[in-house]
């Protein structure tokens, strides 16, 4: 038989809502209230005070952060799957699409414009 998560504090929803809302808000809830590391102090006295406002009670300092967290972004875990490859291909991508982008920018600054040919010639029939 697998063993069976505890919910924590998403108890209190019954079973109303689903499992995985459930899983999902009990992260995101544990997250928000642990104590959190001062950026100031390093102390793990930060708690929040509202939606991205944080304060030590180390050092007294009021500052802003995330949301749920001073700083770290919360991930799940389908999202560490993601193989780097991916990653490494787009910025060949991004780096061959500005090549070619500076490259046609060189050729167009070469070849003037038929006006840009005249003034020139007139300027020099003037000199």
């Amino acid at each position: 038989m697998a063993e069976i998560e505890k919910y924590g504090s998403v108890k209190r929803f019954g079973a109303r809502y689903g499992r995985r809302l459930k899983e999902r808000f009990g992260k995101i809830e544990l997250e928000q209230r642990k104590k959190q590391k001062c950026p100031y102090c390093s102390a793990l006295k930060v708690k929040r005070i509202a939606v991205g406002i944080w304060e030590c009670r180390g050092c007294g300092v009021k500052f802003a952060g995330k949301a749920y967290s001073v700083g770290k972004k919360i991930t799940s875990e389908k999202k560490e799957d993601i193989p780097q490859e991916s990653n490494d291909k787009k910025q060949e991508i991004q780096e061959s699409q500005k090549s070619e982008i500076s490259e046609g920018l060189e050729t167009k600054s070469q070849s003037k414009t038929p006006v840009v040919e005249e003034s020139e010639k007139i300027i020099k029939e003037v000199a």
